[in-house]
């Protein structure tokens, strides 16, 4: 468990409002989410028109309700993705596995990339029709702007989202630097898979250090003066 990794403070922190607002990818993911809301606002209200003989409404994109239906879609739930990823975000401090973290970091690299493909695709193709459109399908020239706005800010977010995978990379990388020792690091003393010690009692001890002799006892020298007897001249 470590609450210092992948760019993010230690778990059980209070959170601070005004440093989230403040991180670059929160406010990334909040230019994100204001593009598509103008790109599927864009096409949902101006970018079907009909001709002056026609009752029937068509897409504004060369009458393609593919192209139409394209933009309002990744608009959609990229904007619901910037919701998640916000909230995301709020928590993630809060997450004290180093492995569930990673899971997330991971995760926000692979779904912004996965957006910044999709909004390249969608600014080719919304391009490609509105070039193909024809003036006598729309005389008035109604939704005009919609329609450049939607492409406009489908290219804009092609950066946004790939500035979030880059940033996301960007902690991946903090985050495997930071957690290198507390995830490879055990305490010995704590391994149970190492054999425990040879147990080893004093005496062991001892003759490790030095042999010590013990001096003979004072009994010793009597036994020995017995037997000798002093003679008188």
């Amino acid at each position: 468990m470590d609450g210092g990794a992948f760019g993010a403070g230690k778990a059980g922190g209070a959170f601070d409002p005004q440093a989230f607002i403040r991180q670059p990818q929160t406010i990334l993911r909040f230019v994100s989410w204001v593009f598509s809301i103008v790109v599927f606002g864009s096409i949902v209200n101006e970018g079907y028109v009909n001709r002056v003989d026609e009752l029937e409404e068509h897409c504004i994109f060369n009458r393609n309700h593919n192209a139409c239906n394209y933009g309002i879609t990744v608009g959609v739930l990229a904007f619901l993705s910037c919701l998640l990823y916000l909230a995301l975000d709020a928590y993630f401090p809060q997450i004290s596995s180093v492995k569930d973290r990673k899971k997330a970091v991971l995760s926000d690299i692979g779904v912004s990339a996965f957006w910044a493909f999709l909004w390249f695709v969608g600014f080719c193709f919304l391009t490609n029709q509105w070039q193909a459109s024809k003036p006598e399908d729309n005389p008035l020239n109604e939704g005009g702007d919609a329609a450049r706005a939607a492409i406009t800010f489908s290219f804009f977010s092609i950066f946004t989202w790939v500035g979030q995978a880059f940033l996301a990379y960007q902690r991946f990388q903090l985050g495997a630097d930071s957690a290198l020792f507390s995830q490879d690091y055990m305490d010995p003393s704590q391994d149970s898979s190492m054999p425990y010690a040879p147990y080893t009692n004093e005496e062991d001890a001892t003759d490790a250090v030095g042999t010590y002799q013990q001096p003979p006892p004072a009994d010793a020298f009597d036994t020995e003066t017995q037997g000798y007897q002093t003679q008188n001249y």
